[in-house]
């Protein structure tokens, strides 16, 4: 990292991708180096896809992929001396997501001759009392229990030499505020384009065409797209407030408000905004949010096609004869009591998504019909997902004079899930330090 004698006037932020993982093009690399990046911020984690990566510690991102990105990014990084965050590693944050993208990072140092000093933030939520009126029997249930952290365990990793910052669970904003707060910039500026770049090209009018470019300075910040042929309006920039937010003109972090019903958004040219006007107040307690995942029990999926029109013209009354018709069978065969498992039939085409908030639409041509089995254990959710199999073949209306034949999807008919989770945990602690609930793990140079 190069040695800057005070605050700089300005503070450049290149976020190639919305997440670690999904890909850019060397281009976006190329372009935000040339225009003066001095911090590289990637995020590489979410809950946007369930509570299964927290509790199973897996990442949802492909190893190639991660590999690929750090690759570019690891070179960009040494090549032009700046540092490199990434936030909230392996999907969840957790230790096995930090350790896992460590563990690619160093491979890539030692094949590539990258003489890069890595530094790990892990949270150590486990050896703390919760703060909050917590039931312990929740907190036993949870597979995995992660705190977020906010920008400062990342500046502590960058003043004590990090070139590389591989962050746990972190707040998307944390990852590209913190260089930003660390070189002086006013926490308005900083916290509002880091919420607004968290999504990479998600602020253009091209959200598949590369990562974006923010400089903060201490009036404002600007924010172009990487690809010469996207471009950021004051829509698309003001719009992003509204991702992920209860309210649009506010958000809060562990230390903190971002406020921007003031702030002003002012077209530059036909490719870059200006924003200016955004506040950031400070909170009186600094608080850390935790999440945690359990096991809530085991699931079987089907999955079948429904053609037939007559089946498709009372396909509400048919789901219903299904439904009155498993339940039957998993009294009678497996003798199972009621409440001791569940089915969730859910008609794609027709009402899958909203359920009873759809509006009724005309006849469907056809509709996907999924059929999710929970039970507390595998054997009993796949028993009675096989006892289901000839009434997604074949079940037919009372009314009707023949017997329908139904597509499945798969063979076997039915894929076994395994362990199903959810969040358990969606509280906040009240600490003494920004800092304290995280761990500091710095290597040795990578490679000598």
């Amino acid at each position: 990292m190069p040695d800057r004698a005070g605050p700089p006037d300005s503070v450049g932020i290149l976020v190639p991708t919305g997440m670690l993982g999904a890909g850019f093009r060397p281009e976006a690399i190329t372009r935000g180096l040339w225009l003066g990046a001095d911090v590289l911020a990637v995020d590489g984690g979410s809950t946007d896809s369930g509570p299964y990566y927290l509790g199973t510690g897996m990442a949802k991102t492909a190893e190639r992929a991660v590999r690929r990105d750090l690759r570019m990014l690891l070179a960009a990084a040494s090549r032009a001396s700046i540092p490199l965050v990434v936030g909230s590693c392996g999907t969840s944050g957790s230790d096995s997501g930090v350790n896992w993208v460590a563990g690619i990072v160093t491979a890539i140092c030692a094949e590539d001759r990258l003489d890069l000093r890595v530094a790990k933030e892990q949270g150590r939520i486990h050896a703390l009392p919760p703060s909050a009126p917590l039931d312990a029997a929740t907190l036993g249930r949870c597979a995995h229990i992660v705190a977020m952290m906010g920008h400062e365990p990342i500046e502590q990793a960058l003043q004590a030499g990090a070139n590389v910052v591989l962050a746990g669970r972190a707040t998307d904003t944390a990852v590209c505020a913190a260089f930003a707060l660390m070189r002086g910039m006013p926490p308005g500026p900083a916290w509002h384009a880091a919420k607004i770049i968290e999504c990479g090209d998600q602020c253009t009018t091209g959200p598949a065409s590369g990562g974006v470019f923010a400089r903060i300075d201490h009036t404002g910040f600007t924010i172009e797209p990487l690809d010469p042929g996207a471009a950021c309006t004051p829509t698309s920039v003001a719009a992003h407030m509204l991702y992920e937010t209860v309210n649009p003109y506010t958000m809060r972090e562990p230390g903190g408000t971002i406020e921007v019903a003031d702030a002003r958004y002012t077209a530059l040219d036909e490719r870059t905004v200006r924003v200016e006007g955004s506040r950031f107040e400070p909170a009186g307690q600094y608080t850390v949010k935790l999440e945690g995942a359990a096991v809530t029990g085991y699931q079987t999926v089907s999955f079948t096609g429904i053609r037939d029109p007559r089946i498709l013209e009372s396909i509400e009354e048919w789901a219903q004869f299904f439904t009155k018709m498993l339940a039957e069978r998993v009294e009678t065969v497996l003798e199972l009591p009621a409440g001791s498992w569940a089915a969730d039939l859910r008609l794609y085409g027709y009402n899958a998504i909203l359920g009873e908030l759809e509006r009724r639409p005309a006849t469907p041509a056809e509709v996907g019909v999924m059929l999710l089995v929970s039970a507390d254990d595998q054997e009993t959710a796949t028993a009675i997902s096989k006892l289901a199999n000839p009434l997604l073949l074949h079940l037919r209306l009372p009314a009707m004079n023949y017997l329908p034949s139904f597509a499945f999807a798969t063979s076997p008919a039915h894929i076994d899930r395994g362990a199903a989770y959810e969040f358990v945990l969606n509280h906040v602690l009240d600490v003494d330090s920004p800092t304290e609930m995280f761990r500091l793990d710095m290597t040795e140079r990578s490679h000598d």
